[in-house]
């Protein structure tokens, strides 16, 4: 599907959360940098952070979404309880979600269940999590019913929503600790192909950017052999903007393909996953 000029060109990305919270890029960026974690994270980690709380709709400054810094590099994006709520409570398909406990006979937390109720199904998802499965040596871990009613609200709201490509604090440290979760190098592309004749460079030329063939955005580089991520996702929103059916945004999809592009990386697919989503909530898909 051929891309279509915008004349109305958007807001970069910093400029435009920065304006949502009333805050200047510079300032927005010290600020998000120092409460959430980013502080040695680099321009482009803090761009997927922020692109990740754009696309959930989640507030920074709230603590509502954070990050780990991971050992072999890179961020893991944490979601707080109160921006799972946020993400739940917000969603146009919630219908209400309960809870329900098992102890033994002698009154010792053994699971806690949680119902995920959505408009537009029948039944409603259940999810349960069981104490010696999820609970820590951590502080917070001391009040264990109302940890394990956290981890299965998560859960299942992860099932019903399809929230994907964030974490809860327990889930992202363990991440962060054990896994190199930096965005990995796609694959070399292919040797280009012999340069074209004196002639033929003379009638073919075209006044049209590097990263447009035929009319059609290709995978922004970096000229390095790596995907600029930004501009990648700025690109995918702004064809996905002109699908205005189900079937044409299958068609931006398998076009940009984000999930070979970003094979094995999860943050990235899951905001090209919420992009999509979000698209297809737009125009009723």
């Amino acid at each position: 599907m051929n891309a279509i000029a915008r004349t109305d060109a958007p807001k970069p990305l910093l400029v435009e959360m920065a304006d949502k919270y009333g805050l200047q890029p510079a300032e927005f960026s010290a600020t998000v940098r120092k409460t959430c974690g980013m502080g040695n994270a680099s321009a482009e980690e803090f761009a997927a952070f922020i692109m990740v709380a754009k696309e959930y709709d989640l507030n920074p400054l709230l603590k509502e979404i954070y990050a780990f810094p991971a050992k072999g590099g890179g961020i893991v994006p944490i979601v707080s309880i109160d921006g799972w709520v946020n993400l739940v409570n917000s969603h146009p398909a919630c219908d209400g979600f309960e809870f329900e406990f098992e102890h033994t006979e002698d009154g010792t937390l053994i699971s806690c269940t949680c119902r995920m109720y959505r408009k537009d199904r029948g039944r409603p998802v259940s999810v349960t999590e069981y104490l010696n499965e999820c609970i820590r040596s951590t502080e917070p871990w001391k009040m264990k019913h109302r940890m394990l009613r956290h981890k299965a609200m998560i859960q299942a709201a992860r099932y019903a929503f399809g929230f994907s490509g964030i974490y809860d604090e327990d889930e992202g440290s363990k991440i962060a600790e054990m896994k190199d979760v930096t965005p990995p190098k796609p694959p070399a592309p292919p040797a280009p192909p012999a340069p074209p004749s004196e002639t033929q460079t003379e009638t073919t030329a075209s006044s049209e950017p590097e990263n447009v063939i035929d009319g059609e955005i290709i995978n922004p580089d970096t000229g390095n052999g790596e995907i600029d991520t930004t501009a990648f996702f700025e690109a995918l929103e702004a064809e996905m903007a002109q699908a205005n059916s189900a079937e044409e945004v299958e068609e931006v999809w398998t076009a940009r393909d984000p999930l070979a592009v970003f094979d094995g990386d999860d943050v990235n697919q899951g905001i090209a996953k919420a992009i999509k989503n979000r698209r297809l909530k737009e125009i009723g898909g």
